[in-house]
């Protein structure tokens, strides 16, 4: 038998396409065999509903898509319940690493241990030189090497310091230089604690994709056609990405956004932004919770992100979150010789 009639006159399917982005529990007929129907069960995200069926996306494997008429019993459920667990072992230079992969420029090219990053000019972090280890050249020319590499993309000549972590000798010629900008604090917690912060867990929407209506509200984007396909590539890339969204009125762009980008024992958060007329009503930490749960549902335990060293704002709300610092760096502007 195949489920008769149109979904809202289903009994036990008490969903809709309005939870689409909502974690569900969902029943279908996956076969007949001698002509009985064989039931499966899914847990996970709601990622599409439309005219071609319904797609959810489980804690782990690839996500199943099934057509309507085959959907028998659907509800949502709360968000995942992550257990507590101490923080995810790394070292300084093991978390930049991990952050990289999590904000992947659209060109990288290795030098030695280094990573040059090019991404049209989106963002510091995806257009400069990550300096971990040795460059595998003496320092004088794999600075020329660096400066040479972005003057080819018409791009300034920027080096991600981290302390500690980057070459002794490099910190001492860049502090030499003067050439020390926008100092930045990476800053951790146990995951666990984000998914029980605060309410409003229901009017979240988790999605695959950062969709226009997400774009709008990221603020990081100008008009610049190429920086903006830029930051599209740099946004959706990394090991399992997911994006969130308060939806506002119909019509109206998002009340508040974020990003999460799952790898392995790590979450990494970012782009958490609360529309100026909807903030102080507790979106952003519902966002994060919903990340979060989503993040440890696919077995991640710890949580890092990055935040301006004069972000006050920001770091008092990360503080109440129980983030504390695991190391700092900053950008470098290599002066042309």
């Amino acid at each position: 038998m195949i489920a008769e009639g149109p979904v809202e006159s289903r009994p036990e399917v008490r969903i809709d396409r309005s939870d689409v982005g909502r974690r569900v529990s969902v029943r279908r007929i996956s076969e007949f065999v001698d002509d009985r129907p064989v039931f499966r069960d899914s847990i996970g995200v709601l990622t599409s509903w439309d005219d071609a069926g319904l797609t959810v996306t489980p804690r782990i494997g690839e996500p199943v898509s099934f057509p309507e008429r085959l959907l028998v019993a659907g509800k949502t459920v709360p968000v995942f319940p992550a257990r507590r667990a101490p923080l995810p072992a790394a070292t300084p230079v093991e978390l930049q690493r991990i952050a990289g992969r999590g904000w992947p420029a659209v060109e990288q090219e290795r030098l030695g241990e280094w990573t040059l990053r090019a991404a049209a000019g989106f963002t510091r972090r995806a257009n400069s030189v990550q300096a971990l280890g040795e460059p595998g050249l003496p320092l004088p020319q794999a600075l020329d090497a660096v400066r040479r590499w972005y003057a080819a993309r018409g791009l300034p000549a920027y080096v991600e310091v981290i302390e500690p972590g980057s070459p002794e000798a490099l910190r001492a010629e860049l502090d030499r230089l003067g050439a020390a900008l926008a100092p930045t604090l990476v800053r951790v917690a146990p995951l666990a604690g984000l998914t029980r912060i605060g309410a409003g867990h229901e009017r979240v929407r988790l999605s695959r994709t950062a969709g226009a209506s997400w774009m709008s509200v990221y603020r990081r984007v100008g008009e610049d056609a190429a920086v903006e396909e830029a930051a599209r590539k740099v946004l959706h890339g990394g090991p399992s990405v997911w994006f969130a969204s308060v939806p506002g009125a119909a019509g109206q762009p998002p009340l508040a956004i974020g990003r999460c980008v799952v790898d392995g024992p790590w979450a990494c958060f970012g782009a958490i932004e609360v529309q100026p007329y909807a903030r102080r009503a507790g979106l952003a930490t519902a966002v994060m919770a919903v990340l979060a749960g989503r993040a440890a549902e696919e077995g991640a335990t710890g949580a890092y992100l990055q935040v301006e060293a004069e972000n006050a704002g920001a770091i008092a709300l990360y503080d109440g979150l129980g983030f504390t610092t695991s190391h700092t760096y900053h950008y470098a502007l290599l002066p042309q010789p």
